[in-house]
């Protein structure tokens, strides 16, 4: 324990020191040239790195001129749906909430133009990014604001690899509730620097107030959240993360969400947290788990192998962030017993069902049957049918589909069939019996 103490503290000190020099080695280099630092051909997505793949969003297209990779974001009103039946008037980019992944190469020189079509001011912010100070978008502090109508250019090389993000820093409170962030992904020049995966996926974590029947997100709230949402988007709205029986899988996961923390739990496998927006963790510092707590503001990278075919959940484990619109600001009827209540208030209100009696599950299920109405443009507080009866989660959960054989990655497999003796179901009379319970 001992020897493993000091080796942690030996590494974390060495990370420490090259993180200052490095630091210093930036402001030289970009005070020296406008060249990137390793005069090497381009690397090829899909040849020399696996391309991030990001459910419900894509990576931003570049162009290269004079040995720079270009980008262009314009940051505009959005019309957004988090799920069917919920859409809301947003602020993003390229037409998108969240904005497009931006993705690069260590040793890059990138060129971003930001066009301001907002009807306010903004900046952007390269979060977690090492650059020259006037490159870091605070507004006021490092740069004038983009206003309305203008373009500005952000220019540096990239000295780092890793899972970053960019985000709106003008107005922030506001900028962000409405939608203005995304997420930015650097690849390592060395590939051996960290290992190659299959599938390597994006995943934006953030929170919304939209009040039921309103088309527009709240950014005064300050707690309450009502829309948890994987790249803007929330279950039943969110795509599956589909991936071959045996492949390696990297999860990146940021969190620009307001106010909450959270904590990503995956179900039928155990993974290693590979990555901080920081940069890799020594493999000697990783560690098993099935859930990672990604703190505000913050980025962490989760490695493993898809060795469980199955239909898997993946979800914040804080309840209340698997629930959609309709769970807030309700009364408590929890075990009451409600019969004959509905008969008697029927006569005022013909309309009128108890709902929350037995728990949540009744909310969705009787909107989906069509048995309850909701606000227009509201969604129930919880999910969607599944193949064996109701999904009772909304909000931050997605599923992690493991196939043995698939036509594309880019197609939903479908549910997963279960092997024969793998399916729990009724017991029977006879394994009662059997097994000594009595019911």
């Amino acid at each position: 324990m001992i020897l493993t103490s000091g080796a942690a503290l030996a590494g974390s000190a060495f990370l420490h020191s090259a993180k200052k020099v490095q630091a210093k080695e930036i402001l030289q280099a970009e005070r020296r040239s406008a060249r990137p630092v390793w005069e090497q051909p381009p690397l090829t997505p899909g040849r020399d790195y696996t391309p991030v793949v990001t459910p419900d969003n894509v990576s931003l297209e570049y162009r290269i001129v004079k040995g720079a990779k270009v980008f262009h974001l314009i940051a505009e009103p959005v019309r957004h749906e988090f799920a069917p039946g919920l859409q809301a008037n947003c602020w993003g980019y390229n037409g998108r909430v969240h904005g497009p992944t931006i993705e690069a190469v260590e040793g890059d020189r990138v060129r971003i133009y930001v066009t301001n079509h907002l009807p306010a001011p903004t900046t952007i912010h390269w979060h977690g990014a090492l650059l020259p100070s006037g490159m870091d978008g605070v507004g006021g502090l490092n740069q004038r604001v983009i206003r309305p109508g203008e373009t500005f250019k952000y220019e540096w090389t990239f000295h780092q690899h890793g899972t970053l993000l960019y985000h709106s820093h003008h107005d922030e409170m506001t900028q962000m509730a409405m939608g203005l962030m995304g997420m930015l992904i650097i690849h390592p020049r060395n590939p051996r620097v960290i290992p190659r995966v299959e599938r390597d996926f994006a995943l934006l974590l953030s929170e919304w107030f939209i009040h039921p029947g309103t088309e527009r997100p709240d950014p005064n709230v300050m707690e309450g959240f009502n829309i948890l949402t994987f790249n803007a988007k929330a279950f039943p709205g969110t795509s599956p993360l589909v991936v071959r029986r045996g492949d390696r899988v990297r999860i990146r996961i940021g969190n620009l969400s307001a106010m909450s923390h959270h904590s990503i739990h995956l179900h039928g496998h155990f993974f290693r947290i590979a990555q901080t927006d920081g940069g890799c963790m020594p493999e000697g510092g990783q560690w098993p788990e099935t859930t990672v707590i990604v703190p505000v503001g913050s980025t962490r990278t989760v490695e493993f192998v898809a060795d469980n075919p199955g239909d898997w959940a993946m979800h914040c484990h804080m309840t209340h962030h698997v629930m959609n619109q309709m769970g807030h600001g309700i009364p408590n009827p929890v075990g009451m017993d409600t019969r004959g209540l509905d008969e008697r208030v029927q006569k005022i209100l013909p309309a009128y069902m108890t709902m929350g009696d037995r728990g949540m599950d009744d909310h969705g299920e009787h909107v989906e049957m069509g048995h309850m109405a909701v606000p227009k443009n509201s969604i129930p507080m919880v999910g969607a049918w599944g193949p064996h009866d109701y999904i009772t989660m909304g909000g931050m959960f997605t599923i992690l589909k493991v196939r043995e054989r698939l036509e594309s990655y880019d197609k939903d497999p479908g549910w997963h069939e279960n092997p024969p003796g793998t399916q729990a179901t009724h017991a029977t009379p006879e394994e009662l019996s059997r097994d000594g319970i009595r019911v």
